[in-house]
């Protein structure tokens, strides 16, 4: 079984990729396709799109 911490990982490691390969990729649209690939929680979602706005404001 793999961790919840492990999934969220994963997850924005996929965004990012996707985000560098394809830099007109829509962030909202690209958190929910994370969040069916990894089956994350509404709660892992939430977390996921708290640290993608957080690294968006940093940059």
């Amino acid at each position: 079984m793999i961790k919840e911490s492990e999934l969220l990982r994963r997850a924005v490691k996929w965004i990012s990729d996707e985000r560098r390969d394809n830099a007109d990729a829509k962030t909202g649209a690209l958190i929910d396709e994370a969040g069916k690939r990894f089956n994350l929680s509404p709660l892992q979602m939430n977390s996921l799109l708290r640290l993608l706005k957080d690294s968006e404001t940093k940059e």
